[in-house]
């Protein structure tokens, strides 16, 4: 028979372990979008990069860090949130070399 100490140290550990797949997954999926951040803000290049499904991407990683939140995931909200700013920081690159272009 398992004690009540054994069954909250198992369900911490698994948590833990879940949490952490979340964090590697995370870390991974923010990972993908350095090379484009490079490309718009070191290289300055924009050329192919739609606003619109940029914008509709932030609207669904707006919409999994309430999610994160509203579970208490601490993997899904860092990722979430990390997700958002390489976005958002790509968005105003992007808008702002536009607009550059423009005025050449």
């Amino acid at each position: 028979m398992v004690n009540r100490t054994e069954m909250i140290f198992e369900v911490s550990m698994q948590t833990f372990l879940i949490e952490s797949i979340g964090i590697i997954a995370g870390t991974l999926g923010v990972m993908a979008w350095l090379p484009q951040l490079r490309e718009v803000w070191i290289e300055g290049l924009h050329e192919g990069i739609s606003l619109p499904t940029f914008w509709l991407v932030s609207t669904a990683l707006v919409l999994w860090l309430i999610y994160g939140i509203l579970i208490g995931s601490i993997s899904i909200i860092a990722a979430n949130v990390a997700a958002l700013v390489c976005i958002l920081s790509l968005i105003v690159g992007v808008t702002r070399l536009r607009r550059e272009n423009q005025i050449d």
